[in-house]
């Protein structure tokens, strides 16, 4: 099955939360009411995430998604996540345009070198200017040095609450399914080396009262198996030897525990207590650590 790895980003309340709950509805992945910021979710078991994470099926393809906080206090989380995925849906308001935080988290994923996927969002509203704000996301593309694959982005507008998105704006819809194609057509899907140890990194943390600390980490090479012994590189150079002991990948909101999983992927493993963001974990002690940029 391909793999596409993205992360919502964006101002605070320009609906990107909201539109990664309709998508989650629409693709089968949750029940009407359900929502990535629901506290009961985070509490079922005792677990903690602070960047939320998910993954919907679309076209015999798994699409993980990070939803990443839009206020600025959280500018460093925001980094983290965009250093694991292959591409960002930048959600933008349609009447208020750019923001002081579409300018933060924009600029640091034109630095990565990642080409962002404009979603100019609630296009419903009384004093929406689609036209006007593209124009000013253009506008900030080009001030913030864009190279030319990343001024050449595609565009798609919606209606986060209604469930709607269109690539052009005189298009009829019904749903989120263009938003999905856009994704399709223009993220590559993951193409990984298998047949070499397993190396990944963690990118966020989180805590169970049943199993510790917990690590979610994107896969980059390899096929990683419950079970499995391996070995941490710290990011100081120190290095220690551990075990997976529970192994799960995203199926929706939920974590599904699983034997194995393959390069291209976001996972979150539990047994290694001391393991925090940036270290690279790898099934062969001879494995590079991960360069700075993952």
């Amino acid at each position: 099955m391909e793999i596409r790895n993205i992360a919502i980003i964006a101002h605070v309340d320009h609906g990107k939360t909201t539109l990664t709950d309709a998508i989650m509805r629409q693709t089968g992945m949750v029940e009407e009411g359900v929502s990535m910021d629901s506290n009961d979710l985070e509490k079922e078991r005792g677990i903690t995430i602070y960047s939320k994470n998910t993954s919907i099926f679309y076209k015999g393809t798994k699409i993980n998604i990070v939803d990443t906080p839009g206020h600025s206090d959280f500018g460093s989380e925001v980094e983290r996540v965009l250093r694991s995925i292959d591409t960002v849906l930048l959600v933008v308001d349609a009447q208020e345009g750019p923001m002081p935080q579409t300018r933060f988290v924009l600029k640091k994923s034109l630095e990565l070198g990642l080409k962002p996927i404009v979603v100019i969002n609630k296009i419903d509203k009384p004093a929406a200017r689609p036209d006007v704000v593209h124009e000013m996301v253009l506008e900030l593309f080009l001030e913030l040095g864009a190279n030319n694959e990343q001024i050449d982005f595609p565009t798609v507008y919606a209606i986060g609450r209604e469930g709607i998105a269109k690539k052009n704006l005189s298009d009829e819809s019904k749903d989120l399914m263009p938003l999905l194609d856009v994704v399709l057509e223009h993220v590559p899907p993951v193409t990984a080396s298998l047949d070499v140890p397993v190396r990944l990194q963690p990118f966020n943390l989180a805590y169970d009262n049943f199993l510790g600390r917990l690590a979610i980490a994107r896969v980059y090479e390899g096929t990683l198996k419950n079970g499995q012994e391996v070995f941490v590189t710290k990011m100081n150079g120190g290095k220690y030897k551990g075990k997976i002991t529970k192994l799960y990948t995203f199926e929706g909101i939920k974590r599904v525990e699983t034997a194995e999983t393959v390069a291209g992927d976001i996972v979150m493993i539990a047994g290694l207590p001391e393991i925090y963001i940036g270290d690279t974990v790898a099934g062969s002690e001879t494995s590079e650590p991960l360069p700075a940029q993952h």
